[in-house]
């Protein structure tokens, strides 16, 4: 069955960054008993990602890059913010390089890294992790399926066998 759209996808990668002179750094690799599997094709993956993968089937194979403008974005220098100390008076002040999930005024979700903690005050970064790199993808499709019912009222793949929760 070819990755199209409502389909749960199945696949392995491998994920790194390329920097300006060329050399890639890694960043993150699935394997075999954890395969990435998600609902392709409502828009909660990168457009760019699901259209390199479109039309493929299992045991195909696909390297392909995405630009920062095709990704994430690019890095915003000002898009900073400080957080005052008292939010963090039961759990404690983070450590500089922490991931703190954040939600906007409009309730959408978000990851900041804290860059710098005073005793007043958390100062993170709000840009994606992932803004401003150039990303390299090697993936290999493990299994294509239609989405279950549920998957698609729910709006994300239950699993590899559709049966993987809610």
């Amino acid at each position: 069955m070819t990755i199209d759209k409502n389909q749960v996808v199945a696949l392995h990668y491998t994920l790194n960054a390329i920097e300006e002179n060329g050399e890639k750094t890694f960043i993150e690799k699935t394997d075999a008993d954890n395969p990435f599997v998600f609902l392709y094709g409502v828009g909660m993956m990168l457009p760019k990602f699901e259209e390199q993968l479109h039309g493929l089937v299992a045991g195909d194979q696909r390297s392909f890059t995405i630009t920062p403008e095709e990704g994430y974005g690019e890095k915003v220098d000002s898009a900073t913010t400080q957080l005052p100390a008292e939010m963090f008076g039961e759990s404690g002040m983070p450590p500089v390089g922490a991931v703190l999930p954040l939600q906007d005024p409009e309730g959408n979700h978000l990851n900041a890294i804290v860059l710098e903690v005073t005793p007043e005050a958390v100062t993170v970064d709000l840009n994606h992790p992932m803004a401003g790199k150039t990303l390299h993808f090697d993936v290999e499709v493990e299994s294509t399926r239609p989405a279950t019912e549920e998957e698609l009222e729910h709006g994300h793949a239950h699993g590899v066998d559709g049966q993987g929760g809610n």
